[in-house]
């Protein structure tokens, strides 16, 4: 993604976040959804197609991506 669209885009945190700077921030974009780590917005992001998302939400969801 390029810097000029990840200005351009309004960023959101989850409201589990507690408010610190230690989660994901997304950004609904026209080719999908971005995502940048919360503590280094200037870092980069990276952007999931629709389905890509889709199939990070439901593993997360269903506790696939949990560490055990």
């Amino acid at each position: 993604m390029s810097e000029t669209n990840s200005s351009q885009v309004q960023w959101r945190k989850s409201s589990h976040s507690g408010g610190g700077n230690d989660c994901v921030e997304v950004a609904v974009m026209s080719g999908g959804t971005a995502v940048r780590d919360s503590k280094d917005p200037q870092g980069g992001a990276f952007t999931l197609p629709a389905a890509g998302w889709r199939g990070l939400l439901g593993a997360a969801r269903s506790g696939g991506l949990d560490l055990r």
